[in-house]
This record gives structure tokens, sequence and C-alpha cells, in this order.
């Protein structure tokens, strides 16, 4: 068990299942509500900065106890992936077929904020 920071890129409030974008930048970590989590978790919107355990299950990377460090962090995160993605689309043509790689660095999301929900390391 590894403990990671992540943005929650979308949720479902009344399942309470996320897809979380990870700091470390691997495979995106999927969480659902289990019944060995150490506590209730927090209600997770797409934007929200979190901590939480990670594992990996059948070749799958699986979020447990998340903790709501900053509501509404990245809102606009996963839009700017969308657009990442629809702009690698329109620039394969021009580059001969092949896509040409932008990286979206996500330290910059976790930039220590001020005030008592700052994140520190």
């Amino acid at each position: 068990m590894q403990n990671m920071f992540g943005v929650v890129l979308w949720s479902d409030t009344d399942a309470q299942k996320a897809v979380i974008w990870c700091e470390d930048q691997g495979e995106l970590a999927f969480y659902t509500p289990a019944d060995t989590s150490i506590h209730d978790a927090p209600p997770l919107d797409a934007g929200d900065l979190i901590q939480f355990d990670l594992t990996v299950q059948q070749n799958v990377r699986k979020a447990s106890n998340p903790q709501l460090l900053m509501q509404s962090h990245s809102p606009t995160l996963p839009e700017t992936l969308r657009a990442g993605q629809r702009n690698r689309a329109n620039d394969a043509p021009r580059s001969g077929g092949k896509l040409s790689r932008k990286v979206i660095d996500l330290a910059q999301y976790f930039e220590p904020a001020s005030g008592p929900m700052a994140v520190t390391g």
C-alpha cells in the first residue's frame, strides 16, 4: 500500500465513485467505497485535491481511505486534459501521422496554498 495525492477527474456522488489523477502521473486510480474503509469517505467532486491509499489489484490501481485536502482545488483540470486530448488529435495530420507529446505538469496543481488547508510535505 502506498500513500498518494491526486486530483479527482470524475465522480458520481450518489454511488460514491471517483476516478483520480495521481501525483506520480501513472495510471488513473479508481475509488469505490468498501466495507474495509477505516472511515466514512467525504463526498468527492471533480477538481478536489485528495490524499488516499493506493493499491494495485489485478493490474488496476485502486484508491481507498480518501481524505479531502482541498475542495475545488483544480476545477478546470478535467477540461484542460480533455482540451489537450482534442489538440493532440488535431495535431496528428500536421505531424506526419505522429502525435506530438504535450505534457501537462501536475506539479502546478500541487503548489502549496496558504491558509489552514495548505498541503505540506
